[in-house]
């Protein structure tokens, strides 16, 4: 099963909503199974250079089917991967890349970016579950 559009709304209104509670503009990238981008919003005033990263944690997390920071822990230098962030487009191996799930079913990604990385790790933590 894919995210719909209206699912993927509800989920863009709950990191929304969570964004402006912390008082950070946040972009928020949402992506199907496939890593084609299916929602997208980019909160006023929210950095236009974290657009492409709010994308490609998303996408980093539809890669691995992980959350883009346990993907991270491959991009370490001591692990011996060297290099390995620069394929599939350029990897983002920081939090705020998560899989979507409908119950244990993967249905899609989100990411986002705009602030720190805890905050938004807590944002895209809003956007994870279909309820």
């Amino acid at each position: 099963m894919e995210i719909t559009l209206s699912q993927s709304e509800k989920l863009l209104d709950r990191a929304k909503s969570k964004a402006e509670e912390i008082g950070i503009p946040m972009n928020i990238a949402i992506l199907d199974t496939a890593g084609h981008l299916k929602a997208f919003l980019r909160m006023d005033n929210a950095f236009l250079g974290s657009i492409d990263i709010a994308i490609k944690k998303a996408k980093t997390a539809m890669l691995f089917r992980m959350n883009s920071e346990k993907v991270g822990e491959f991009l370490k230098p001591e692990i011996g991967a060297y290099g390995m962030e620069a394929s599939s487009g350029g990897l983002m191996g920081f939090a705020g890349g998560i899989p979507i799930k409908n119950g244990d079913e993967i249905v899609g990604y989100v990411g986002v970016s705009g602030g720190p990385v805890p905050m938004d790790f807590a944002v895209a933590s809003e956007a994870c579950l279909i309820s």
